[in-house]
């Protein structure tokens, strides 16, 4: 079975746990999911449980220039420089804390890794999760999966929208509610942070797309036509990507053409755009597709159409792509960091249960991966060792 899956099933197996221990009682949402029970919460504020609370926390790395902005034009905070006293440790893990996370979407490498930074984080906090859930792409099961959430009464909720717009109102009951939000990569439409919700954090989107730009350009040494298949829906960190992805080529790379644009909308049906794109436009020499999935989606397309001279740049780090680039058949990508990010979303909402000066937007760096460091890059990103397939792959 493909790591990617062993990692879905994961989350799954956690949700599934989780309502076994939340019942029914609060309401009824087939996504949801909780951690250990409140009764298994106890507060440890000795020395060394301070300590290993810190070695969790540190987000490593240097403080470099973020090249994203947030969803509402503001400057980038470094997750790197977030960090938290001993006596603030201590404070938080006395206080009896709860939060819960609702997710656009479970299903996928990112998700589980953001996950994993979230729940190691939340521990070392002493912060119970009391509810996990997962919309599977759909507004109208988030806004029930946040009423669900509310039902249990937690001081903290970490989301993404599924829908900034059809969403919105639900998390306005819920910051209404005194509950502290703290959202990944983007915001409802109509919030303002440090009045409506705490603060965002993300990858540096933009620099992730100047990096998968970069993977094209210095192939082709400068010269060529490329092929774009980006997501067709207004969703501000996929807007970002390519943003970047095309200022770059336009400022940096002018002798390369973008002579093909196709949208999608569903990730799994994009071997069937990238079919499009090579019947209609046989001369492309790279594609640089939105992120991992559709890649592979893509990468399909042209091994079914005998095309390995074509080259793939994307973004994520997801297993299946990792192995396609140490195998050399991806040039590259630019990497988020979902295990930090899920780390800083957690300090940022003890920033805001402590008083403390949040910033409104955060980020991780953009990390370049190819072929020569896919594996130590693999460590950074998934805080695991890089599974065997990959270490095999990588020989």
């Amino acid at each position: 079975m493909k790591i990617k899956k062993l990692l879905a099933i994961l989350l799954a197996a956690t949700m599934a746990v989780g309502m076994t221990a939340c019942g029914n009682g609060d309401g009824d949402s087939s996504s949801e999911s909780s951690s250990e029970p409140s009764s298994q919460s106890q507060s440890d504020t000795g020395d060394d449980a301070i300590a290993e609370a810190q070695k969790v926390l540190k987000i490593e790395g240097e403080n470099t220039e973020i090249k994203s902005t947030g969803p509402n034009g503001e400057t980038a905070t470094p997750a790197t420089s977030l960090s938290l006293t001993d006596d603030e440790i201590k404070k938080i893990r006395e206080g009896g804390y709860k939060a819960g996370i609702s997710f656009h979407y479970g299903g996928n490498d990112w998700s589980a890794s953001q996950l994993q930074g979230l729940t190691d984080a939340f521990k070392a906090l002493n912060i119970e999760i009391v509810a996990t859930t997962d919309a599977d792409f759909s507004a109208e099961q988030q806004v029930a999966d946040i009423e669900t959430i509310m039902a249990k009464k937690p001081d903290i909720l970490v989301s993404i929208p599924t829908d900034a717009t059809a969403t919105a109102d639900a998390y306005r009951r819920a910051s209404e509610a005194g509950i502290k939000i703290v959202f990944m990569d983007n915001v409802p439409t109509g919030f303002t942070a440090g009045t409506d919700y705490v603060g965002t954090v993300s990858a540096d989107n933009y620099g992730n797309g100047i990096i998968a730009a970069d993977l094209i350009g210095e192939a082709l040494n400068g010269e060529g036509k490329i092929g774009v298949i980006f997501y067709d829906v207004d969703f501000f960190v996929t807007n970002q990507r390519l943003e970047a992805f095309e200022k770059t080529m336009a400022e940096k790379y002018p002798n390369i053409e973008i002579v093909a644009k196709m949208g999608f909308q569903d990730e799994n049906a994009c071997d069937v755009v990238a079919d499009a794109m090579l019947t209609q436009h046989p001369e492309v020499q790279a594609i640089f597709a939105h992120w991992d999935i559709p890649c592979e989606g893509v990468l399909s397309s042209l091994r079914a159409a005998n095309r390995s001279d074509i080259l793939l740049s994307t973004i994520d780090l997801g297993n299946n792509v990792a192995i396609e680039i140490a195998e050399g058949n991806v040039l590259g990508l630019g990497a988020q960091l979902p295990y930090d990010q899920g780390v800083a979303e957690a300090m940022l909402a003890a920033y805001a249960l402590l008083g403390k000066e949040t910033p409104a937007y955060v980020a991780v760096p953009a990390k370049r991966v190819d072929q020569s460091n896919v594996l130590e890059a693999y460590k950074d990103v998934y805080h695991v060792d890089p599974p065997q397939a990959l270490v095999d792959a990588a020989k």
